[in-house]
């Protein structure tokens, strides 16, 4: 299982690329694609999938016969990394650096002296407008040096780190200029003259190992979670209810976006199959009443350096099984009902569970599940695996823990729930 993990991650260099290579492993098992600007036709007992802005996507199965709701799960396709500039070359007359900016919050010292390559998308003219096509070099293309501790002896006290000076990548000499833009037009297939503009990312080229009882690799969060809800939505059987897949992008950076989980995307999704199958607005409503989603993001596992950092009673560990967690404030959506349906489904499942809270005067970031209940208002448990470093640019989590969530997540889609009155539910 890990070894698909790390090829799928491998593939998802970028959340464009994580869509693109996701698409393929759907259309692969069947599933046919929808465009959003297309009238849309549905076959029962069929899959389809649809993406948004090529670095979200959304696939959901139709079942054979008359639905009670919708079994879904939401992951993010994007990680922290630094996006290329519009205008991507420095040339000081010594070197070529490339004009990056942060996207999202992420450890900014793990990113100094690893092999990095640049992925992501351009747009290319056409007779009559452009097409988006993705790139990727694919290999080691640049590199963020540090300071030598002989000319700065105090790096190892603490440093903090100026975006616009000390994260720069080198990419080559100074007579090299031009030499981005060609090797990107290279990989687009396509004149420079042609690109019109880019959206383009640094990555981590560090391939994931496992090793031990522990996996490491690049962005674990929140591919690892991707993954796994992918192959459980993949191998789940026909329920009573209709199964989803959702694939966010911009949870690094708020989800507020046309893309993001703040975004109308689920709904308009949602309000179309119940819409194409026949049903009105009050079929919707029934449905979304036995509707159940599952806010797929990794947790932070106690770290062996510095448990002061986690809560005492809610510690998680790396091989620990399903995390759940929880937020006073509503950072994590689950409540009582919520963990309760999930607890059910991991206890059938046999899969251990352990929950987790930040320690009460430190306060954590959200994830998918409040965001997504802004649009459509429905029972969200928070979940995760463990793992430690998130957000550095290589991540380390359990070796046993994404066969748990794999197997957790398809005895969920397996499943329906009913609404038997305000807080009380039946699994079908």
């Amino acid at each position: 299982m890990n070894r698909k993990l790390f090829d799928y991650i491998a593939a998802s260099p970028t959340a464009y690329h994580a869509v693109e290579h996701t698409a393929k492993i759907l259309s692969d098992r069947g599933y046919s694609e929808l465009r959003e600007g297309e009238k849309w036709s549905l076959e029962a007992g069929k899959g389809y999938y649809v993406t948004r802005n090529c670095s979200s996507l959304i696939a959901f199965k139709v079942p054979s016969k008359d639905f009670c709701g919708f079994m879904m799960t939401a992951s993010h396709s994007d990680s922290p990394t630094f996006k290329v500039k519009e205008n991507p070359e420095l040339s000081d007359g010594k070197y070529l650096r490339l004009s990056v900016e942060k996207y999202g919050g992420m450890l900014c010292s793990t990113w100094m002296d690893r092999p990095l390559s640049v992925a992501g998308r351009v747009t290319v003219r056409t007779e009559n407008g452009f097409e988006t096509k993705l790139v990727d070099l694919g290999e080691f293309s640049a590199i963020i040096p540090n300071v030598a501790i002989h000319m700065n002896r105090n790096a190892n006290d603490g440093m903090s780190y100026n975006p616009a000076v000390d994260m720069l990548p080198l990419f080559g000499e100074a007579g090299e200029s031009g030499r981005f833009m060609d090797l990107i037009a290279e990989k687009a297939g396509s004149d420079k003259a042609d690109i019109i503009t880019t959206d383009l990312f640094l990555y981590n080229l560090d391939a994931g190992k496992e090793w031990g009882s522990f996996i490491t690799a690049p962005r674990l969060d929140d591919l690892q979670c991707a993954f796994a809800s992918l192959q459980a939505f993949a191998a789940s059987n026909e329920s009573e209810s209709a199964t989803v897949y959702c694939l966010f992008d911009n949870e690094e950076v708020g989800s507020g976006t046309k893309q993001g989980a703040a975004s109308t995307f689920l709904y308009d999704v949602l309000y179309r199959i119940n819409s194409v199958l026949g049903g009105d607005g009050e079929d919707l409503m029934r449905r979304i009443s036995n509707s159940f989603l599952v806010s797929c993001d990794n947790a932070h596992a106690v770290h062996p350096n510095h448990p002061e950092f986690s809560d005492k009673n809610h510690t998680v560990t790396m091989n620990g099984g399903i995390v759940i967690k929880y937020n006073a404030n509503q950072k994590y959506t689950t409540d009582a009902v919520s963990s309760a349906l999930f607890r059910l489904v991991c206890e059938e499942a046999g899969v251990p569970v352990q929950s987790y809270a930040n320690r009460a005067d430190m306060p954590g970031g959200s994830t998918l599940g409040n965001i997504a209940n802004t649009q459509v208002s429905l029972n969200t448990v928070d979940i995760g695996l463990a793992q430690l470093a998130m957000h550095s640019a290589l991540e380390t989590a359990g070796a046993k823990d994404t066969e748990y969530m794999v197997k957790a997540l398809t005895s969920f889609y397996n499943k329906s729930i009913i609404a038997e009155k305000d807080g009380s539910y039946r699994f079908k």
